[in-house]
């Protein structure tokens, strides 16, 4: 090994990345100090084997074309983390909690030639486990922003802005399809008194346990959400009236039987329920929302504990 040799392989040894070359024949011709380390492999006792065979968990297909391409074309191929989590199979050691064990890699093919002809293939593989967690933990943090958005925090159901922004969406779906639209809206009966009984808290728990009780007994398209305080709303898209009715009374039915515990405290609630369906003389989602409005105070003021239909 000449002085300028050994000056380059005492460099590659101290890099914080792997280095490792192939022949054209996919043979390991040399790699480093990092790679000898992660993948605990002396490069004495392996020089010479198929990388595929050292890697058996590399697919194979893929890195075959991938380094055809280079050897082909003699130009530089890159392989990020966001395509493939890791080609090689190396341990991370970063002290952080990822969804792998193994590290994250960019992967980049370079051609190695010699009287412009490809002899070799040398393959740097970048640790970036660091990279690939902080992007995965701001993506997360980026969705539960947007969901806080839409999320009624306490209930866990649609908020009334997400809820409404649905409506109109479902309303103009409606009327240019000519589909059937139906919305109930309901409010808890004496919610005041329940609250002055139990506290907030009771009264929380009440909103919470209801909201899982309704959530339970809608079709994967209804979109359910809170209206405002004890007021709640359900979009029910192909759906007419006979149908949001019927799903009325099995509201109101299930939320009488359901008995909620608070602090040892059985509470025994009931609903009042406004129910309308979309016709063409409803020219914007908010004259549904008022007719649906009208039925839940007739079933108000007519005693409670009841469904009315807008007429």
């Amino acid at each position: 090994m000449s002085g300028l040799e050994a000056y380059c392989g005492e460099i590659t040894d101290k890099l914080n990345c792997g280095i490792l070359l192939l022949d054209v024949d996919f043979k390991l011709v040399m790699w480093n100090q990092f790679l000898e380390v992660h993948a605990n492999k002396k490069l004495t006792e392996i020089s010479g084997q198929s990388i595929f065979s050292i890697f058996p968990e590399l697919p194979q297909r893929w890195f075959e074309r991938k380094v055809a391409s280079v050897v082909q074309l003699g130009t530089p191929s890159f392989c990020s983390w966001e395509q493939r989590h890791h080609l090689f199979e190396l341990p991370h050691t970063r002290p952080i909690t990822t969804g792998s064990e193994f590290m994250a890699q960019n992967c980049t093919f370079s051609p190695i030639k010699k009287n412009n002809i490809t002899e070799y293939i040398c393959i740097l593989i970048e640790d970036v486990t660091d990279v690939c967690y902080y992007q995965s933990m701001l993506k997360k943090a980026m969705n539960d922003l947007a969901l806080s958005n839409r999320i009624d925090g306490l209930t866990q159901i649609f908020n009334r802005k997400h809820w409404e922004d649905c409506l109109a969406q479902e309303f103009a779906r409606a009327h240019r399809y000519d589909h059937k639209l139906s919305l109930i809206m309901f409010d808890l009966d004496h919610f005041k008194l329940l609250n002055d009984n139990y506290g907030h808290q009771g009264g929380d728990q009440v909103l919470i346990e209801l909201a899982k009780n309704v959530t339970s007994m809608l079709r994967l398209g209804d979109v359910f959400g809170r209206y405002g305080g004890e007021e709640f709303a359900i979009i029910l898209p192909e759906t007419d009236i006979n149908g949001a009715s019927e799903l009325a009374g099995r509201l109101q039915k299930s939320i009488n039987q359901a008995n909620i515990v608070f602090q040892k405290n059985c509470i025994k609630t009931s609903v009042s329920i406004g129910v309308a369906e979309l016709d063409k003389t409803d020219n914007h989602y908010e004259s549904l929302i008022s007719k649906a409005d009208v039925a839940l105070y007739k079933a108000k003021s007519s005693g409670r504990n009841q469904f009315c239909v807008s007429e």
